[in-house]
């Protein structure tokens, strides 16, 4: 069953930038489509990106337009989130699995990394 381990959380002041990451072991990561997700205290979780399994296609949650940049790196079987022009409100848990947008029914969520935007 395929595994994803998050990484790359911290705390950053407002306006500042963090890059996630997403990898895997023992699955080729370009064979999935991937996607992002977050979830607030208190708050449902919810999709903010999605990379499509050729790297070609990327979409991303109204709130984060603009501002959040999803990729692919084969070489190294890693899928980042980079995340420019952080504000409070996106202070939250991050996850990556193997769909996008769609929360029910999938159960193999990761630790996820925490991401804390404060000053």
């Amino acid at each position: 069953q395929l595994r994803l381990v998050e990484s790359g959380g911290g705390l950053v002041q407002p306006g500042g930038s963090l890059r996630l990451s997403c990898a895997a072991s023992g699955f080729t990561l370009a064979d999935f489509i991937i996607g992002w997700f977050r979830q607030a205290p208190g708050k449902e979780r919810e999709g903010v990106a999605c990379i499509s399994h050729s790297g070609g296609s990327m979409n991303y949650a109204d709130s984060v337009k603009g501002r959040f940049t999803v990729s692919r790196d084969s070489v190294k079987n890693t899928v980042y989130l980079q995340m420019d022009s952080l504000k409070p409100e996106d202070t939250a848990v991050y996850y990556c699995a193997p769909r996008c947008w769609r929360v029910e029914g999938y159960n193999s969520w990761g630790q996820g990394t925490q991401v804390t935007v404060s000053s």
